[in-house]
């Protein structure tokens, strides 16, 4: 009876490892997961920036010429 029952506890045992080793397996996928996501993501916005325009400078370079032609008319 004492073999059947240490077997039975064996068994148990063996049946939680599996229990837990799959809920660590399901944890590393979704943060696999989530980290892929991340990466792609951040490669995507280093691309966006890369090659979108840059509007303010342009804006700068003519705020600038404004203010050029406005100090020459005073000088003259």
């Amino acid at each position: 009876m004492n073999i059947k029952m240490d077997k039975l506890e064996e068994l148990l045992s063996l049946l939680k490892k599996k229990e837990d080793e799959k809920q660590k397996n399901t944890v590393l996928w979704v943060l696999a997961i989530i980290g892929a996501v991340a990466a792609v993501a951040g490669i995507a916005f280093a691309v966006y920036r890369f090659f979108a325009p840059d509007y303010l400078e342009d804006f700068e370079e003519d705020f600038d010429d404004d203010y050029d032609d406005y100090f020459e008319d005073e000088e003259k």
